[in-house]
């Protein structure tokens, strides 16, 4: 099963809010889905970011891809710096 990271679209018409999910990739993109990670409201001014860091890095190293706007708000957070750096401690550890 391919896991990714990727938003689903939840609020009202013209209102758009997401919720950063794991999910299938087969799944729909308002289906099912495995784990919330965040949440991502593009309307208010700057757009708010939620994130909850430990699941975001679980779902990273066990495999998960992140779809490129989801990516980019992780990039923002800091997340995917913490990734990269964790990734390279275990690799200098071998």
């Amino acid at each position: 099963m391919a896991v990714k990271l990727r938003l689903k679209r939840m609020g009202a018409k013209k209102r758009p809010f997401y919720r950063i999910v794991a999910a299938d990739s087969r799944s729909p993109r308002d289906g099912k889905f495995i784990e919330l990670v965040g949440t991502y409201n593009p309307i208010v001014e700057p757009a708010e970011v939620k994130v909850n860091e430990e699941v975001a890095l679980k779902w990273l190293a066990n495999g998960a891809i992140p779809t490129d706007t989801v990516r980019d708000l992780l990039s923002k957070q800091g997340v995917m710096k913490k990734y990269h750096e964790s990734k390279m401690t275990k690799k200098e550890g071998k």
